[in-house]
Protein backbone atom coordinates (compact mmCIF):
# COMPACT_ATOMS: atom_id res chain seq x y z
CA UNK A 1 0.00 0.00 0.00
CA UNK A 2 1.10 3.29 -0.59
CA UNK A 3 0.57 6.68 1.08
CA UNK A 4 -3.40 7.53 0.09
CA UNK A 5 -3.59 11.32 -0.38
CA UNK A 6 -7.12 12.48 0.85
CA UNK A 7 -8.34 15.29 -0.64
CA UNK A 8 -11.35 18.18 -0.81
CA UNK A 9 -14.25 16.43 -2.66
CA UNK A 10 -16.14 18.10 -5.14
CA UNK A 11 -19.69 17.89 -3.78
CA UNK A 12 -21.69 19.64 -6.97
CA UNK A 13 -20.75 21.26 -9.94
CA UNK A 14 -20.21 25.01 -7.73
CA UNK A 15 -18.51 23.55 -5.66
CA UNK A 16 -14.57 25.11 -5.82
CA UNK A 17 -13.40 24.78 -1.87
CA UNK A 18 -14.62 23.70 1.50
CA UNK A 19 -14.25 24.40 5.04
CA UNK A 20 -12.73 21.51 7.60
CA UNK A 21 -15.29 22.01 10.35
CA UNK A 22 -14.45 18.98 12.31
CA UNK A 23 -12.09 16.08 12.16
CA UNK A 24 -14.00 12.88 13.26
CA UNK A 25 -10.42 10.58 13.84
CA UNK A 26 -6.88 11.05 14.88
CA UNK A 27 -3.47 10.97 13.85
CA UNK A 28 -2.73 7.26 14.72
CA UNK A 29 -6.04 6.23 14.25
CA UNK A 30 -6.81 2.65 12.06
CA UNK A 31 -9.46 3.70 9.57
CA UNK A 32 -11.77 1.32 6.87
CA UNK A 33 -13.38 2.45 4.28
CA UNK A 34 -16.49 4.01 4.31
CA UNK A 35 -15.40 5.64 7.62
CA UNK A 36 -16.44 8.99 8.61
CA UNK A 37 -12.89 11.20 8.30
CA UNK A 38 -14.14 14.91 8.70
CA UNK A 39 -17.07 17.52 8.54
CA UNK A 40 -16.65 19.23 5.58
CA UNK A 41 -18.78 23.01 5.20
CA UNK A 42 -20.14 23.88 1.56
CA UNK A 43 -21.81 26.67 0.34
CA UNK A 44 -24.88 24.25 0.15
CA UNK A 45 -24.39 21.47 3.17
CA UNK A 46 -22.40 20.10 5.39
CA UNK A 47 -21.40 16.65 5.39
CA UNK A 48 -18.84 14.09 6.42
CA UNK A 49 -15.73 12.81 3.97
CA UNK A 50 -15.59 9.24 4.43
CA UNK A 51 -12.28 7.38 3.97
CA UNK A 52 -11.50 5.17 0.27
CA UNK A 53 -9.48 2.77 1.88
CA UNK A 54 -8.14 0.85 4.96
CA UNK A 55 -5.20 2.14 6.57
CA UNK A 56 -3.93 4.72 9.23
CA UNK A 57 -4.76 7.94 9.48
CA UNK A 58 -0.64 8.79 9.47
CA UNK A 59 -1.58 12.89 8.98
CA UNK A 60 -3.59 15.66 9.11
CA UNK A 61 -2.86 18.62 6.85
CA UNK A 62 -5.73 21.09 7.23
CA UNK A 63 -6.85 22.07 10.46
CA UNK A 64 -10.06 22.64 11.92
CA UNK A 65 -11.23 25.81 10.72
CA UNK A 66 -9.27 26.06 7.43
CA UNK A 67 -11.35 26.47 3.69
CA UNK A 68 -9.66 24.49 1.28
CA UNK A 69 -9.98 24.11 -2.71
CA UNK A 70 -11.26 21.46 -4.03
CA UNK A 71 -8.29 18.62 -4.98
CA UNK A 72 -6.44 20.05 -2.16
CA UNK A 73 -5.09 17.10 0.13
CA UNK A 74 -6.30 17.42 3.84
CA UNK A 75 -4.87 14.18 5.25
CA UNK A 76 -2.88 11.15 4.38
CA UNK A 77 -4.06 7.30 5.04
CA UNK A 78 -0.68 4.61 4.64
CA UNK A 79 -0.29 1.66 6.72
CA UNK A 80 2.22 0.49 8.78
CA UNK A 81 4.39 -0.58 5.63
CA UNK A 82 4.78 2.76 4.69
CA UNK A 83 8.25 3.60 5.72
CA UNK A 84 8.13 7.46 7.73
CA UNK A 85 10.00 8.86 5.43
CA UNK A 86 7.69 8.20 2.77
CA UNK A 87 5.09 9.73 5.11
CA UNK A 88 7.00 13.06 5.94
CA UNK A 89 7.56 13.59 2.22
CA UNK A 90 4.04 13.38 1.12
CA UNK A 91 2.92 15.67 4.09
CA UNK A 92 5.99 17.94 3.67
CA UNK A 93 4.66 18.51 -0.71
CA UNK A 94 0.91 18.47 0.43
CA UNK A 95 1.34 21.51 2.69
CA UNK A 96 3.43 22.95 0.38
CA UNK A 97 1.22 22.99 -2.28
CA UNK A 98 -2.10 23.89 0.46
CA UNK A 99 0.27 27.30 1.30
CA UNK A 100 0.83 27.60 -2.28
CA UNK A 101 -2.86 27.36 -3.17
CA UNK A 102 -2.15 25.79 -6.51
CA UNK A 103 -3.68 22.89 -7.15
CA UNK A 104 -4.62 20.78 -10.20
CA UNK A 105 -8.18 21.69 -10.83
CA UNK A 106 -10.46 18.72 -10.43
CA UNK A 107 -12.92 17.42 -13.03
CA UNK A 108 -16.61 17.76 -11.65
CA UNK A 109 -19.17 15.09 -13.51
CA UNK A 110 -19.42 15.06 -17.30
CA UNK A 111 -22.98 16.98 -17.46
CA UNK A 112 -25.31 17.24 -20.42
CA UNK A 113 -28.55 16.36 -21.86
CA UNK A 114 -30.13 13.78 -23.78
CA UNK A 115 -34.06 13.79 -25.37
CA UNK A 116 -36.35 11.38 -24.29
CA UNK A 117 -40.11 11.23 -25.57
CA UNK A 118 -39.63 14.81 -27.07
CA UNK A 119 -38.09 16.78 -23.48
CA UNK A 120 -34.93 17.34 -22.70
CA UNK A 121 -33.15 15.28 -19.68
CA UNK A 122 -30.18 16.46 -17.81
CA UNK A 123 -27.89 14.05 -16.30
CA UNK A 124 -24.85 14.23 -14.35
CA UNK A 125 -22.20 11.29 -14.57
CA UNK A 126 -19.40 9.91 -12.74
CA UNK A 127 -16.86 7.58 -12.76
CA UNK A 128 -15.11 5.60 -15.99
CA UNK A 129 -15.83 2.42 -15.64
CA UNK A 130 -17.87 -0.68 -14.14
CA UNK A 131 -21.53 -1.62 -13.98
CA UNK A 132 -24.03 1.55 -14.32
CA UNK A 133 -25.74 3.26 -11.64
CA UNK A 134 -28.92 6.03 -12.31
CA UNK A 135 -29.78 7.59 -9.45
CA UNK A 136 -33.56 9.44 -9.38
CA UNK A 137 -34.30 12.07 -7.05
CA UNK A 138 -37.49 12.54 -5.06
CA UNK A 139 -40.17 15.60 -5.42
CA UNK A 140 -39.16 18.99 -5.54
CA UNK A 141 -35.48 17.35 -5.76
CA UNK A 142 -32.86 17.12 -8.59
CA UNK A 143 -29.31 15.19 -8.97
CA UNK A 144 -27.42 17.53 -7.03
CA UNK A 145 -29.17 15.92 -4.37
CA UNK A 146 -26.65 12.63 -4.55
CA UNK A 147 -23.78 14.62 -4.61
CA UNK A 148 -22.31 12.72 -1.13
CA UNK A 149 -23.64 9.68 -2.90
CA UNK A 150 -22.32 9.88 -6.11
CA UNK A 151 -19.16 10.48 -5.94
CA UNK A 152 -17.75 7.47 -3.80
CA UNK A 153 -20.09 5.12 -5.89
CA UNK A 154 -17.96 6.03 -8.83
CA UNK A 155 -14.87 4.87 -7.64
CA UNK A 156 -16.15 1.22 -8.95
CA UNK A 157 -19.08 1.97 -10.68
CA UNK A 158 -20.55 4.68 -13.93
CA UNK A 159 -23.14 6.71 -12.02
CA UNK A 160 -25.08 8.95 -13.73
CA UNK A 161 -27.33 11.21 -11.55
CA UNK A 162 -30.66 12.47 -13.57
CA UNK A 163 -33.26 15.26 -13.14
CA UNK A 164 -36.38 13.74 -13.66
CA UNK A 165 -39.05 15.80 -15.90
CA UNK A 166 -40.77 18.96 -13.92
CA UNK A 167 -37.07 18.78 -12.01
CA UNK A 168 -33.34 20.57 -12.41
CA UNK A 169 -32.14 21.38 -15.35
CA UNK A 170 -34.64 18.73 -17.52
CA UNK A 171 -37.96 19.85 -19.62
CA UNK A 172 -40.57 21.44 -17.30
CA UNK A 173 -43.30 19.50 -19.48
CA UNK A 174 -44.21 16.41 -17.18
CA UNK A 175 -46.91 15.77 -19.19
CA UNK A 176 -50.02 13.85 -17.77
CA UNK A 177 -47.37 13.13 -14.60
CA UNK A 178 -48.31 9.80 -13.78
CA UNK A 179 -45.79 7.24 -12.59
CA UNK A 180 -45.58 5.64 -15.93
CA UNK A 181 -44.63 8.59 -17.50
CA UNK A 182 -41.78 9.24 -15.07
CA UNK A 183 -40.70 5.78 -15.47
CA UNK A 184 -41.03 6.26 -19.41
CA UNK A 185 -38.22 9.17 -18.47
CA UNK A 186 -35.89 6.83 -16.94
CA UNK A 187 -35.87 3.30 -19.16
CA UNK A 188 -35.68 6.44 -22.20
CA UNK A 189 -32.61 7.40 -20.63
CA UNK A 190 -31.39 4.13 -20.29
CA UNK A 191 -32.07 4.06 -24.07
CA UNK A 192 -30.58 7.89 -24.57
CA UNK A 193 -27.18 6.75 -22.92
CA UNK A 194 -26.46 2.81 -24.37
CA UNK A 195 -27.37 1.44 -20.80
CA UNK A 196 -27.98 -2.11 -21.40
CA UNK A 197 -28.97 -2.59 -17.47
CA UNK A 198 -28.30 -0.73 -14.45
CA UNK A 199 -28.63 -1.02 -10.80
CA UNK A 200 -31.41 1.96 -9.86
CA UNK A 201 -31.64 3.74 -6.91
CA UNK A 202 -34.30 5.57 -6.42
CA UNK A 203 -35.53 8.44 -3.37
CA UNK A 204 -39.02 9.28 -2.41
CA UNK A 205 -40.99 9.93 -5.41
CA UNK A 206 -37.72 8.59 -7.13
CA UNK A 207 -38.22 5.05 -5.07
CA UNK A 208 -41.53 4.94 -7.04
CA UNK A 209 -40.46 5.63 -10.53
CA UNK A 210 -37.36 3.44 -10.78
CA UNK A 211 -39.51 0.23 -9.21
CA UNK A 212 -41.96 1.16 -11.88
CA UNK A 213 -39.11 0.96 -14.30
CA UNK A 214 -38.50 -2.22 -13.00
CA UNK A 215 -41.37 -3.29 -13.23
CA UNK A 216 -42.04 -2.30 -17.00
CA UNK A 217 -38.58 -3.62 -18.32
CA UNK A 218 -36.79 -6.02 -15.71
CA UNK A 219 -34.72 -7.23 -18.38
CA UNK A 220 -33.23 -3.87 -17.69
CA UNK A 221 -32.40 -3.86 -13.95
CA UNK A 222 -29.99 -5.52 -11.87
CA UNK A 223 -31.29 -4.29 -8.37
CA UNK A 224 -32.98 -1.74 -6.82
CA UNK A 225 -32.06 0.35 -3.89
CA UNK A 226 -34.95 1.91 -2.43
CA UNK A 227 -34.17 4.98 -0.43
CA UNK A 228 -37.55 6.66 2.07
CA UNK A 229 -39.55 5.56 -0.94
CA UNK A 230 -43.34 6.54 -1.87
CA UNK A 231 -46.00 4.01 -2.99
CA UNK A 232 -45.10 1.48 0.03
CA UNK A 233 -47.18 1.97 3.07
CA UNK A 234 -50.92 4.72 3.40
CA UNK A 235 -48.60 7.04 5.78
CA UNK A 236 -47.71 10.42 3.92
CA UNK A 237 -47.21 14.31 5.17
CA UNK A 238 -49.33 15.91 2.89
CA UNK A 239 -48.66 19.05 4.66
CA UNK A 240 -45.34 19.18 3.80
CA UNK A 241 -46.02 18.05 0.38
CA UNK A 242 -48.53 21.12 -0.33
CA UNK A 243 -47.05 23.20 1.53
CA UNK A 244 -43.11 22.64 -0.35
CA UNK A 245 -45.85 22.87 -4.22
CA UNK A 246 -47.26 26.01 -3.12
CA UNK A 247 -44.71 27.87 -1.75
CA UNK A 248 -43.88 31.35 -3.15
CA UNK A 249 -40.53 32.58 -1.47
CA UNK A 250 -38.07 30.99 1.47
CA UNK A 251 -40.45 32.57 3.83
CA UNK A 252 -43.18 30.13 2.90
CA UNK A 253 -40.88 27.37 2.07
CA UNK A 254 -38.16 27.24 4.74
CA UNK A 255 -40.38 26.38 7.88
CA UNK A 256 -41.50 22.93 5.21
CA UNK A 257 -37.87 22.10 4.31
CA UNK A 258 -37.41 21.38 8.41
CA UNK A 259 -39.46 17.72 7.57
CA UNK A 260 -36.93 17.10 5.03
CA UNK A 261 -34.23 16.05 8.22
CA UNK A 262 -34.04 14.49 11.38
CA UNK A 263 -31.08 17.76 12.33
CA UNK A 264 -33.42 20.73 11.06
CA UNK A 265 -30.01 22.69 11.39
CA UNK A 266 -29.41 21.21 7.60
CA UNK A 267 -32.77 23.00 6.21
CA UNK A 268 -30.60 25.92 5.70
CA UNK A 269 -31.40 29.49 3.98
CA UNK A 270 -28.95 28.50 0.76
CA UNK A 271 -30.92 25.43 0.12
CA UNK A 272 -34.61 27.37 0.53
CA UNK A 273 -32.75 29.84 -1.58
CA UNK A 274 -31.69 27.50 -4.41
CA UNK A 275 -35.16 25.64 -4.63
CA UNK A 276 -37.14 28.82 -4.85
CA UNK A 277 -35.14 30.03 -7.58
CA UNK A 278 -36.02 26.76 -9.46
CA UNK A 279 -39.71 27.02 -8.73
CA UNK A 280 -39.86 30.28 -10.04
CA UNK A 281 -38.96 29.01 -13.44
CA UNK A 282 -41.79 29.21 -16.39
CA UNK A 283 -43.57 26.03 -16.39
CA UNK A 284 -42.23 24.18 -12.66
CA UNK A 285 -45.02 25.54 -10.50
CA UNK A 286 -47.54 22.81 -13.50
CA UNK A 287 -45.19 20.85 -12.88
CA UNK A 288 -44.98 20.47 -9.20
CA UNK A 289 -48.80 20.83 -9.34
CA UNK A 290 -49.30 17.98 -11.76
CA UNK A 291 -46.85 15.75 -9.70
CA UNK A 292 -48.51 16.25 -6.68
CA UNK A 293 -51.52 15.43 -8.12
CA UNK A 294 -49.58 11.85 -8.55
CA UNK A 295 -48.62 11.63 -5.19
CA UNK A 296 -51.29 13.10 -2.74
CA UNK A 297 -54.87 12.12 -3.53
CA UNK A 298 -57.98 14.76 -3.16
CA UNK A 299 -58.54 13.66 0.34
CA UNK A 300 -54.70 14.01 1.16
CA UNK A 301 -53.94 10.43 1.31
CA UNK A 302 -51.32 8.61 -0.53
CA UNK A 303 -51.63 8.76 -4.12
CA UNK A 304 -49.09 6.09 -5.47
CA UNK A 305 -49.37 2.01 -4.77
CA UNK A 306 -45.49 0.84 -5.37
CA UNK A 307 -46.02 -2.22 -3.80
CA UNK A 308 -47.63 -4.58 -6.15
CA UNK A 309 -45.35 -3.55 -8.80
CA UNK A 310 -42.72 -5.77 -7.05
CA UNK A 311 -44.98 -8.68 -7.49
CA UNK A 312 -42.45 -11.35 -9.85
CA UNK A 313 -40.01 -8.41 -10.00
CA UNK A 314 -36.97 -11.23 -9.97
CA UNK A 315 -34.25 -8.55 -9.03
CA UNK A 316 -32.71 -7.73 -5.34
CA UNK A 317 -33.92 -5.39 -3.40
CA UNK A 318 -33.23 -3.09 -0.70
CA UNK A 319 -34.74 -0.66 1.29
CA UNK A 320 -33.31 2.52 3.58
CA UNK A 321 -35.11 4.57 5.74
CA UNK A 322 -34.46 7.53 8.02
CA UNK A 323 -35.75 6.22 11.64
CA UNK A 324 -36.47 10.40 12.05
CA UNK A 325 -38.36 10.56 8.54
CA UNK A 326 -41.03 13.46 8.96
CA UNK A 327 -42.65 12.87 5.25
CA UNK A 328 -42.87 9.16 4.83
CA UNK A 329 -42.44 7.88 8.02
CA UNK A 330 -40.36 4.60 8.87
CA UNK A 331 -43.46 2.97 9.85
CA UNK A 332 -44.18 2.68 6.58
CA UNK A 333 -41.33 -0.08 6.23
CA UNK A 334 -43.81 -2.50 7.37
CA UNK A 335 -45.29 -2.26 3.88
CA UNK A 336 -41.94 -4.77 2.81
CA UNK A 337 -42.82 -7.48 6.19
CA UNK A 338 -44.07 -9.91 3.68
CA UNK A 339 -41.00 -10.02 1.19
CA UNK A 340 -38.70 -9.38 3.88
CA UNK A 341 -39.55 -12.46 5.52
CA UNK A 342 -39.23 -14.05 2.52
CA UNK A 343 -36.39 -13.27 1.77
CA UNK A 344 -37.03 -10.62 -1.41
CA UNK A 345 -35.78 -7.64 0.39
CA UNK A 346 -33.81 -6.42 2.78
CA UNK A 347 -34.38 -3.69 4.97
CA UNK A 348 -32.06 -1.21 7.05
CA UNK A 349 -32.65 1.37 9.59
CA UNK A 350 -30.59 4.57 9.63
CA UNK A 351 -30.42 5.99 13.07
CA UNK A 352 -30.17 10.17 13.00
CA UNK A 353 -31.22 10.69 9.18
CA UNK A 354 -34.76 12.25 8.33
CA UNK A 355 -36.34 11.87 4.69
CA UNK A 356 -33.50 12.72 3.12
CA UNK A 357 -31.26 9.89 4.41
CA UNK A 358 -28.74 10.20 1.31
CA UNK A 359 -27.62 13.50 2.87
CA UNK A 360 -27.81 13.21 6.38
CA UNK A 361 -25.91 9.57 6.63
CA UNK A 362 -25.02 9.09 3.08
CA UNK A 363 -22.92 6.18 4.41
CA UNK A 364 -25.73 4.12 4.76
CA UNK A 365 -27.02 4.19 1.33
CA UNK A 366 -23.35 4.33 -0.17
CA UNK A 367 -23.28 0.75 1.74
CA UNK A 368 -27.00 -0.35 0.91
CA UNK A 369 -26.07 0.02 -2.91
CA UNK A 370 -22.72 -1.65 -2.88
CA UNK A 371 -24.05 -4.35 -0.75
CA UNK A 372 -26.76 -4.77 -4.28
CA UNK A 373 -23.59 -4.00 -6.63
CA UNK A 374 -20.76 -6.25 -5.29
CA UNK A 375 -19.94 -9.01 -7.70
CA UNK A 376 -22.01 -12.21 -6.75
Amino acid sequence: MSVIWVVMPKWGLSMESGRITEWLVSEGDEVAEGDELCEIDTEKIAGALESTADGTLCRVIAAVGEVVPVGATIALVADAAVAEAAVEEAARAAREELDAGVVEEVAGPEVGCVEVAGRSLAYARSGEAGTAVVLVHGFGGDKNSWLFVQEPLAADHVVDAIDLPGHGESATDVGDGSLATLAAAVTGYLDARGIDRAHLVGHSLGGAVVTAAAAAAPDRVLSLTLVAPAGFGAAVNAAYLRGFAGATSRRELQPHLRALFADESLATRQLADDLMRHKRLDGVAEALAALLGTLLTDDDRAGLDALSLLDGLDVPVMVVWGRQDAVLPFTNTAAFDGRRQAGQCEVRAVDDAGHMVHMERPSAVVEAVRALTRPR
